[in-house]
């Protein structure tokens, strides 16, 4: 069984096409197909029922995919050891990240990192929380930037920085004269969420729940900014943590503190607990855990 073969497929199954898969591995798609059929061949099992609109996996797949993520992630752990073998001041970290929130939470600290290790490359992208731990368990990043709870038989969290969530309000709206709210008030409210694939539509539901009623969806978004113009029009009202309130800079919103229940959104820094973590990535993670657990003191 050639490397390749589970590479080629691996990527395959990432993309669920074959073209897509072939141009991110810059090889041709006749190879991709080659390597796959020479696969299957081997392991006398089908891996992939394709059809002219979809492919998915078989049973067989589902557990090659398996094996062969682990395979993987066990072949670049061995390479990443060799070259610190080499060379321990030279690395990289993947970093993954939820949109908007690494943007005031890390460009300081990743300044100070490089300074410090300046061979050391970091790698940034984005996700919903949710897609972080997938990605995260699929080895395509190394850490991520996201909120807790997350899952503590896979992964290891470093607490960094707790904020509140607080509504807002068109100005206009009853509550713009008021400073404090408890969630059970705005029962009968039209709410602005976001998206199912993020982790704060969980937590909104969820809070609502406790307060005895379920919230009245009016429109959904998977962005911030836009989150916030549509409470500027008054399409409704939402619930944010305070800091992006402070990012959006809208005249047209005013802002309402939650007094019950209090609803934390919880930052961290989050690793796998098991596979290999590169000599890099845990500089990266000490030097933050060091960052943040300085400025609490402070």
């Amino acid at each position: 069984m050639d490397i390749r073969q589970l590479q080629y497929f691996v990527e395959v199954v990432k993309h669920k096409n074959f073209t897509k898969a072939a141009q991110s591995l810059h090889v041709s798609q006749p190879s991709i197909s080659k390597m796959i059929k020479a696969l299957e061949e081997e392991l006398e099992v089908v891996l992939l029922d394709r059809t002219e609109r979809k492919m998915d996996l078989t049973d067989a797949g589902e557990m090659v995919y398996s094996y062969a993520t682990k395979v993987l992630q066990l072949m670049e752990g061995m390479a990443s050891s060799i070259a610190e073998l080499r060379n321990v001041e030279r690395g990289r970290v993947k970093l993954g990240m939820m949109p908007t929130v690494g943007s005031f939470l890390l460009p300081n600290v990743i300044a100070l990192f490089k300074k410090q290790y300046p061979g050391i490359d970091i790698e940034m992208k984005e996700y919903s929380a949710k897609l972080l731990e997938i990605q995260m368990e699929q080895g395509s990043i190394d850490v991520a930037l996201t909120v807790l709870p997350m899952d503590q038989e896979k992964f290891e969290a470093v607490p960094l920085l707790a904020e509140d969530l607080v509504a807002i309000v068109h100005r206009e709206h009853w509550l713009a004269g008021v400073d404090e709210v408890s969630l059970e008030q705005l029962k009968d409210e039209a709410f602005i969420l976001f998206t199912e694939e993020y982790a704060m539509h969980d937590v909104v539901r969820h809070a609502c729940k406790l307060s005895g009623f379920e919230p009245n969806v009016a429109y959904m978004s998977s962005l911030w900014d836009f989150v916030g113009e549509m409470v500027a029009t008054q399409l409704g009202i939402s619930l944010i943590p305070r800091s992006i309130v402070r990012r959006l800079n809208n005249g047209q919103l005013h802002t309402v503190n939650i007094s019950y229940p209090v609803i934390d959104w919880q930052y961290a820094l989050i690793y796998r607990k098991e596979g290999y973590l590169s000599h890099a990535t845990k500089a990266f993670i000490s030097f933050v855990e060091k960052m943040y657990s300085h400025n609490q003191m402070e």
